[in-house]
């Protein structure tokens, strides 16, 4: 597929945290895993390989053969299970090329995604993808570009790891910002590098304030934030727009509806990610936008 010069949108495949939640509570907003696509600048730009990935890979067999950078914030098993049901890379004739940070263990992201692949826990190796796979190790903080598109990174606040994206075009940022947890004496500085003036923010707001801060089952120290945490960082940073993200598995529709309405009132330019969900920033000329 030919992807207009002249466009930058955000398309959500997958939305949630943790374990994929399929079933009937989970319905509006989706079960499947982290995976979002942004195409800016002629480019298609993937973050995250949860199970949502498997869905954008079957929409893009009408569009081949497909060129598609795919950037990983970290390794843990919501965020790449969705890579060995990826379609287009066992295709001959498509390619994608592939970054993320080297793990705390030394691990680079292609060791990480062929080893999930291996006996016994996956019935054939990643050897078998037919594409073109082109692996890039990242340094944190250095900048990556395609023409003019720039995507800057930083660190994140996360057990094993993570870091978080920003995709510069045009003039129009998206900062993708998932998993992160917030600090509980200051805002975290790389956070608000990634979110500074962006015209949208995805935010990890895996929970409320009340979970996250409960007295029985507290979520301190389990790597994620909330979206009291991500309003405050949406104002901060001057975001324009808001998108609440990584939703905990425990969550069903109407949970996340009445987020949703008390999400608006602290932060009216505010939403709650969703499978099917799509963000334009600038729109492709004189032509329908695909979903």
């Amino acid at each position: 597929m030919s992807l207009t010069q002249q466009q930058f949108t955000v398309h959500f495949w997958g939305v949630r945290g943790s374990i994929p939640c399929p079933g009937p509570e989970t319905v509006r907003y989706g079960g499947n895993t982290s995976c979002i696509e942004m195409r800016v600048g002629g480019h298609r730009i993937i973050f995250d390989g949860g199970t949502g990935l498997r869905v954008l890979g079957q929409y893009l067999l009408k569009h081949m053969p497909i060129e598609g950078h795919l950037f990983f914030t970290h390794s843990h098993w919501d965020h790449i299970q969705g890579f060995p049901f990826f379609t287009p890379a066992f295709i001959p004739g498509n390619t994608f090329n592939i970054y993320g940070c080297i793990a705390p263990n030394g691990e680079t992201i292609e060791n990480r995604l062929n080893n999930q692949m291996l006996h016994p826990n996956f019935p054939v190796p990643l050897k078998v993808m037919g594409s073109t796979l082109v692996f890039n190790d990242i340094t944190v903080k250095e900048p990556i570009k395609f023409d003019d598109v720039v995507v800057d990174n930083a660190p994140l606040n996360h057990p094993g790891e993570a870091v978080g994206y920003r995709v510069s075009w045009g003039g129009h940022t998206a900062a993708y910002i998932s998993d992160t947890e917030h600090f509980p004496d200051r805002m975290d500085e790389n956070v608000l590098f990634l979110a500074r003036n962006a015209d949208v923010m995805i935010y990890d707001a895996t929970y409320t304030d009340a979970e996250y801060n409960h007295p029985k089952t507290s979520k301190v120290g389990w790597g994620h934030s909330t979206w009291q945490e991500a309003v405050k960082v949406a104002k901060a940073a001057n975001v324009k727009k808001l998108v609440i993200f990584h939703h905990d598995p425990l969550h069903n529709d109407e949970f996340l509806d009445k987020v949703g309405e008390d999400v608006a009132q602290a932060f009216p330019d505010s939403l709650m990610a969703r499978e099917g969900l799509s963000i334009t920033l600038v729109s492709p000329p004189s032509a329908p936008l695909d979903p």
